[in-house]
């Protein structure tokens, strides 16, 4: 087995749909929702109430405090829609998550850090065992509702290269998402 994908084992018997490819000439592997979820617009809430008390609209600015930041920033923050999905792939390989391009112009869904880095050893990592979720960000006006099997990302199987002379890191991972942060 080279590289693939398969349904995360809690995810089973819920009717999850490996990703394809769409057309003969695509790249990507459509990857869609493990279940029904709602990305909450970012427009609503303390985000703007932080902003209007900022600029009042050029008659008085106002200090926030670190409770109103941390509020504002609260509805800034991506959400991680699952898929049900994990890659295995050779160890010089990555999967490389996308959006759809479909994702900004009708949805108004978007990868907020552009795009997502699956690495080979997340596959049945012990955190999750390895199961991909897309972590998007709603700058649309409305709440959006993504169906279940609704495609919300493409994946993309790469090869890497390491520099010469490098010395390879001897860590191990132990989680899932975001586990190698310090």
């Amino acid at each position: 087995m080279k590289r693939g994908f398969e349904v995360v084992s809690h995810k089973k018997d819920q009717g999850i749909n490996l990703p394809k490819r769409q057309t003969a000439q695509a790249a990507g592997y459509d990857f869609e929702a493990s279940e029904d979820f709602t990305l909450p617009s970012i427009w609503k809430g303390n985000f703007i109430k932080a902003l209007m008390k900022i600029w009042d609209f050029g008659f008085s600015k106002k200090e926030l405090s670190d409770e109103d930041f941390q509020s504002a920033d609260a509805n800034l923050k991506p959400y991680l829609v699952p898929t049900g999905i994990k890659a295995y792939m050779q160890s010089d390989e990555y999967l490389l998550l996308a959006n759809r391009s479909s994702g900004p112009l009708k949805r108004r869904l978007i990868l907020p850090n552009g795009i997502g880095i699956v690495d080979a050893d997340y596959y049945n990592n012990e955190g999750n065992e390895g199961e991909i979720f897309f972590q998007l960000i709603n700058f649309g006006l409305r709440d959006y509702h993504i169906k279940k099997g609704e495609r919300i990302g493409q994946g993309i199987f790469m090869p890497f290269l390491t520099a010469d002379e490098e010395v390879a890191p001897q860590a191990q991972r132990k989680g899932g998402f975001g586990s190698t942060k310090k």
